[in-house]
């Protein structure tokens, strides 16, 4: 979701982590910020237009096996937070290739809808417009190497779909230089023309959706891959969202994560199911709790799960350990605590260039030193403190 902006990086708190309930000027007695979320991020709230955020994200899906990264993505309009998502996916994506990682695009169509509703857009011209954003995907990303293929077909998945109907979907691919596959959600699967589904966490009516709910879901889809179809399997650490709280409406639902056994669950049928790819959902929604990468509660616990299964259970060669994934968020630290002192930043930069090169222990001997000047400064300053 790269949809998060921070005032020192943007001069603003943007909504995702406001919802304009909250206020991250607000710092506890713990250090931390108040942000529209029931977990914190272990590198504290950031925005997803900042380098040093991006490379510990996507250094981090590399050490834990992750092979790509699905956006969410709302179109190329300056709509709403559409232009700045856009931005970010641009900037994003620079780094994932930059981490030898693949990337797709989920996107949007109900985006279409609101323009539609907020008289951005006159009913008549949602299909034009729906052309107009395949295009420029088509133009831009659906070529590049990088991007997520099945047999030369870019994989594009909606987020629905929710605006477009079956016969639309058709017309806007029309001229399109690649024949997309389209995956949609399952229970919206009948109102459009989709190549195949994935999967999402099942919640709906307000309610706690407990574990042979879920399973079932789960067990359904997978029956459906079974008999050719084409299916996305899912993984997810729980769902537990915000939004009752903030007043923006009733929640969406809720699965326990059980300390991190949700998770495991869902990563273990994805992986014995016969899909093609499997999908964590997500890296970072904090306002629906669906979060993996390392916050305050988990630690770095569902990418150790990952790690595990994609160097392990695969039988690949080991390229990284546990303790190795530690590094991007040593690497994201000392760059913010020492962005102003260029022989520093230097060092780091360094560092920072033996991580994208797999090169941990040498990367590691150089923030550990730094590390530890840090722990000998903080050290004597508490001692003056308590001399004084």
């Amino acid at each position: 979701m790269p949809w998060y902006s921070s005032k020192p990086v943007s001069g603003r708190w943007g909504w995702h982590w406001t919802m304009n309930y909250f206020d991250p000027d607000k710092v506890s007695k713990n250090g931390q910020r108040e942000v529209a979320s029931y977990d914190y991020p272990l590198i504290a709230p950031y925005d997803s237009n900042d380098d040093h955020t991006l490379e510990c994200h996507v250094l981090l899906m590399k050490f834990a096996g992750i092979k790509g990264v699905v956006i969410d993505w709302y179109g190329i309009e300056d709509f709403r937070d559409c232009a700045m998502i856009h931005r970010n996916t641009k900037h994003l994506i620079k780094y994932i290739k930059k981490a030898e990682l693949r990337f797709a695009i989920c996107y949007e169509d109900q985006t279409v809808k609101h323009m539609i509703e907020s008289k951005f857009l006159q009913k008549q011209e949602g299909r034009t417009y729906g052309k107009k954003v395949l295009k420029w995907l088509d133009n831009n990303w659906f070529g590049d190497d990088a991007y997520i293929k099945v047999d030369d077909r870019p994989v594009l998945l909606v987020f629905g779909p929710q605006h477009f109907k079956k016969e639309q979907w058709d017309l806007i691919m029309l001229g399109l230089s690649k024949r997309l596959l389209l995956y949609g959600l399952p229970h919206l699967l009948q109102k459009a023309k989709m190549s195949g589904v994935f999967g999402w966490p099942p919640v709906s009516g307000s309610r706690e959706i407990v574990p042979t709910v879920w399973q079932k879901y789960l067990f359904q889809l997978y029956a459906r891959g079974a008999t050719g179809e084409a299916v996305i399997a899912v993984a997810f650490p729980g769902f537990h969202d915000i939004y009752k709280d903030v007043g923006l409406h009733n929640s969406i639902g809720y699965i326990d994560d059980q300390k991190g056994k949700t998770f495991i669950e869902t990563f273990e049928l994805a992986w014995k199911s016969d899909s093609q790819f499997i999908q964590i959902a997500t890296w970072n929604d904090y306002g629906e709790g669906t979060v993996i990468e390392p916050t305050k509660a988990f630690k770095y616990q569902y990418l150790e799960v990952i790690q595990k299964y994609t160097q392990t259970r695969s039988k690949a060669t080991a390229l990284f350990s546990r303790e190795d994934l530690q590094l991007p968020i040593m690497l994201y630290k000392l760059k913010k605590k020492h962005m102003k002192n260029p022989m520093t930043m230097k060092d780091l930069k360094k560092a920072s260039t033996l991580l994208f090169s797999s090169k941990c222990d040498e990367a590691r001997a150089i923030l550990q030193k730094y590390a530890v000047e840090n722990g000998k400064q903080n050290h004597t300053v508490d001692a003056n403190k308590l001399h004084r």
